[in-house]
């Protein structure tokens, strides 16, 4: 059985407004909500459109506002909360079960002696959702009403309705809503259903998660139509919300493509793995349908089939350093190499004075590249393909590439980052910029610049010189001045190592001298592969190794995943939440990160060499598949207990790492 709750959860409205779903487009498009129906944030919506693909999101459809009509009696099926506080309706007491169908949520409405199915999914590669309804138990015909609740706007806004006239046109089968000259229209249809205008605000939507990010927690849509269908037993209704004038309406055909294309998601995963392999539990299968979530199309006017990761949902955009991050678990560990490869070539395009973008450009804007370790990471993700393919063609193809960052990062490129000659370690930093991944700013506050040579980067470009010396030799080309570099960076790195404390410095040579913070960062000199011409060329010594490790299983170790910093630090905060200025100020200064979990259960079993044990610090995903993104793993939870999960419900880099780890404990 796969994921689903019955009334004692989706009964219970503190819960259930909690548990929040999501279906996606491959375009960067979703849409996203909670099991209670009930609308918490800014970023809830039946249809939030990428109108740029894989960008330009814009929230279109709000809600669907259900009533079922059934004997002489009507059941509302929506819940609302309204600016006062009030709940009304209450429909999520009708809600006697929610489940997952891969990724499809469904819901079950019991009234008097019927039941009502619904499920939401949208098509691949198009601006459309579908809301299915199925009457799969009754003894009379039941008439469903439907508000359509509609809106225009950037995904990170909020609108305030006053006097704004959206134009309503009856179309076939439905209405088209036009909001404002050159808009993208929005088409709501359905077959068999009877459309009536009617263009009134709903005012004063309470986001109770808006407000406890500190940010406006009033929204207005607009009642652009109300749709009516009679369903006799065993009959469904397919509404759809497209912005193509001419979308497929047939809802049981869409519905079967859907459930088609995850199948075959499964079956390249299976056919990738080797026979010998044990048949993961049911939660790596349903990592498997997540991982496809964030993979979306962008296409170059010279790459049309280019590829890039969308770092998480709902806020998230696709981002150098998550992508580099994230593309082995998604890709490589799901059978679906192809994807890797174009997202490798999408990347190179964009290399600049030796970096990749941090933020990966829109149409029209520079990209942005405040990032030391993305392009790092990178050479890790080239590495992990080439591991997987032997695709010696591509490493030929992004050779002169690679080599030309290696010569950047050795002579010095932007935001100062230069290789030290004094004793071949990398620094990065200049005030006011935050180059690692622990990027939290406030205005021109850096939370944690740490200036110097962080010990992550450190690991990552011995690990990246490594590769290249590899790759050279795989090629037939010199590699004898690669070796000669990373064997200067491993000839210091032991530097890092602090033995009164029994483990690694975080940073070392910044403005204020060695950072002996005890953060996780130190992980990655012991979970990265580094490789050499010999086999594994460690860093650390057997007996660094396991003090780093045991460090950071002691201290930093929750239950889904590493703390970004020691609780014993002044500094540290067990709580993430509130205000703007609160939140990114606890973000990397405690609060646990998911994705490490990936980097300690390599460790871990490279220490340890118990797979099983190794294995047993990814359990508790599995029940978190239940959790606030339903099938999916979040981004951040809090350092202190219960370790609750906070930011985005799904985020690339969590879902890659647990499965990364999961299947190197099974290698």
């Amino acid at each position: 059985m796969g994921i689903q709750f019955g009334r004692e959860i989706c009964g219970n409205l503190d819960i259930a407004e909690t548990r929040e779903w999501l279906v996606t487009n491959g375009i960067g498009g979703y849409a996203s909500g909670t099991v209670a129906g009930l609308l918490t944030r800014r970023y809830h919506g039946l249809l939030v459109a990428a109108l740029k693909p894989p960008l330009g999101r814009t929230l279109m459809l709000a809600k669907l506002d259900e009533t079922i009509l059934y004997g002489d009696r009507f059941y509302p099926l929506n819940t609302n909360r309204w600016g006062d506080g009030i709940v009304s309706p209450e429909g999520y007491l009708c809600v006697e079960q929610f489940s997952l169908e891969g990724t499809v949520p469904v819901w079950r409405f019991a009234y008097a002696d019927a039941l009502l199915e619904k499920r939401v999914w949208m098509q691949q590669g198009a601006n459309t959702t579908y809301i299915q309804y199925a009457s799969v138990r009754a003894t009379a015909p039941l008439q469903l009403g439907l508000k359509a609740m509609v809106n225009y706007r950037d995904y990170h806004g909020i609108t305030q309705g006053n006097s704004w006239q959206m134009v309503l046109d009856p179309v076939d089968l439905g209405i088209c809503v036009t909001p404002y000259p050159g808009a993208t229209p929005l088409y709501l249809l359905g077959d068999g259903a009877t459309a009536t205008i009617v263009h009134n605000w709903y005012y004063g939507f309470d986001l109770a998660v808006e407000r406890y990010r500190g940010l406006s927690d009033r929204e207005d849509h607009l009642h652009a139509a109300t749709f009516q269908v009679t369903l006799n037993p065993g009959e469904s209704f397919t509404f759809v919300a497209s912005t193509e004038s001419q979308p497929n309406l047939d809802g049981a055909a869409a519905l079967k493509l859907r459930h088609t294309q995850e199948q075959k998601l499964l079956g390249q995963w299976k056919a990738s793995r080797s026979i010998k392999a044990k048949e993961p539990p049911q939660w790596i299968h349903q990592l498997v349908l997540a991982a496809d979530q964030f993979i979306v199309d962008r296409p170059l006017a010279d790459e049309p089939q280019g590829k890039t990761i969308i770092a998480g949902y709902p806020w998230f955009s696709d981002w150098g350093r998550d992508t580099a991050i994230a593309l082995p678990g998604l890709t490589l560990c799901t059978g679906r190499s192809e994807i890797a490869r174009y997202i490798l070539r999408t990347f190179a395009k964009y290399v600049d004075r030796g970096t990749i973008p941090n933020r990966f450009p829109d149409v029209g804007e520079a990209p942005d590249y405040n990032t030391v370790d993305a392009t790092l990471w990178y050479f890790e993700a080239i590495r992990a393909y080439h591991s997987a393919t032997e695709d010696d063609a591509l490493i030929q193809e992004l050779f002169p590439v690679l080599a030309d960052i290696i010569d950047w990062h050795c002579r010095g490129t932007r935001y100062n980052i230069h290789l030290d000659a004094a004793d071949g370690l990398l620094y990065a930093g200049e005030e006011g910029w935050q180059l690692t991944w622990m990027d939290a700013k406030v205005g021109d506050w850096v939370v944690t610049p740490r200036i110097g040579k962080p010990i992550e980067i450190n690991a990552l470009w011995y690990n990246a010189v490594r590769s290249m010396a590899n790759f050279a030799r795989r090629l037939g080309k010199p590699h004898q001045e690669y070796e000669a570099i990373a064997n200067r960076t491993l000839a210091r790195f032991s530097r890092f190592w602090n033995q009164d404390l029994g483990y690694c410095y975080d940073v070392l040579d910044g403005p204020d001298g060695d950072d002996l913070s005890l953060r996780p960062n130190q992980i990655f000199a012991v979970s990265l592969p580094l490789v050499g011409a010999q086999g594994i060329a460690p860093l650390l010594n057997p007996m660094q190794q396991k003090g780093v490790v045991d460090a950071c299983g002691q201290t930093l170790l929750t239950s889904f995943g590493l703390r970004s910093l020691s609780p014993e630090h002044p500094q540290y905060r067990g709580r993430y939440g509130g205000d703007p200025l609160q939140r990114d100020s606890a973000y990397h200064q405690g609060t646990t990160w998911g994705w490490l979990i990936g980097a300690f259960v390599c460790a871990h079993l490279r220490v340890y060499k118990n797979p099983v044990q190794a294995r047993q610090f990814l359990e508790p995903m599995a029940n978190h598949l239940c959790d606030r993104g339903i099938g999916s793993l979040s981004e951040i939870f809090d350092g202190d207990a219960p370790m609750t999960p906070r930011g985005c419900i799904a985020q690339a880099w969590t879902v890659a790492e647990v499965l990364r780890a999961w299947f190197a404990t099974e290698e």
